[in-house]
């Protein structure tokens, strides 16, 4: 099984994350930690050096699009080119008001996601996307730069309607369904049942994450989130696809595999 999206590079993970790799790794799960700041996706990369089976991405989320400093691109980029760094994100789009702040500009965010895009073209790496509730807009950035998307990418977490499902594997990316997949009912903002997108997506084209230490799945909600738990979303899918979770633990693992270009 591979979590293709985490973050043991996250403060809640600082005491205990030797123990916490070492219960994937019992698992035989591979790990990608996600970088969401230029400080957060350098600890990701030496996280990468010192653990076998642990990859990184390097990006800069759209929540931080109003609070970047001198040179940011020429250093995610030198960060980008270390050999286990397999994907540019977490980049994207964020158009949700959340409790405890309203939403970054609209423009600054565009900018940024466009500006990572051409990181991601350059080093021939593929997007890890965030999107949420700003589908058309990312669409839009993303149909205007597709001679660049070399290897696609990967829509994290994925949310949306069915219609939007469809355009974002129209344009060849891989989806991603994470703990909260498990959760009764349908989000806030949201108009469709994540179990509704599960069954519409290839399985050719699903790739499992747990977004640790956020997300965690039923039976384990109420505690902190780590990869070890991904097999509960793999079982997830399986139930909702009528496969068995070897089937989708062997297929999502291939996707990524792919993807990402990891083994």
């Amino acid at each position: 099984m591979i979590d293709a999206h985490c973050h043991l590079n996250f403060q809640a993970f600082v005491k205990d994350v030797d123990e916490v790799i070492k219960r994937a790794r019992n698992k035989k799960i591979q790990i990608i930690n996600v970088g969401t700041a230029l400080d957060s996706s350098k600890t990701a990369v030496e996280l990468a050096e010192k653990y076998p089976g642990l990859y990184a991405t390097v990006g800069i989320h759209p929540h931080h699009a109003d609070k970047l400093t001198e040179n940011y691109e020429d250093k995610l980029e030198a960060l980008a080119k270390h050999p286990k760094v397999v994907a540019i994100g977490e980049t994207g789009i964020d158009y949700f008001r959340y409790e405890s702040n309203g939403i970054t500009n609209k423009n600054l965010q565009k900018d940024l996601f466009a500006k990572q895009i051409n990181i991601a073209h350059k080093l021939n790496l593929p997007l890890m996307i965030h999107n949420r509730q700003a589908g058309n807009d990312i669409i839009d950035i993303l149909l205007n730069h597709k001679s660049y998307i070399l290897n696609f990418g990967l829509f994290h977490c994925f949310s949306g309607d069915v219609e939007f499902l469809k355009k974002v594997l129209d344009l060849g990316f891989y989806i991603g369904f994470d703990g909260n997949v498990t959760y009764s009912g349908i989000a806030k903002g949201e108009t469709t049942a994540l179990s509704d997108l599960i069954k519409y997506a290839p399985i050719d084209k699903i790739i499992t994450e747990t977004d640790s230490p956020y997300l965690t799945p039923i039976p384990h909600r109420g505690e902190r989130n780590e990869p070890s738990f991904v097999e509960f979303v793999v079982e997830f899918i399986a139930e909702v696809k009528n496969l068995t979770k070897e089937e989708v633990a062997s297929k999502t693992s291939e996707n990524a595999s792919v993807l990402f270009k990891i083994s």
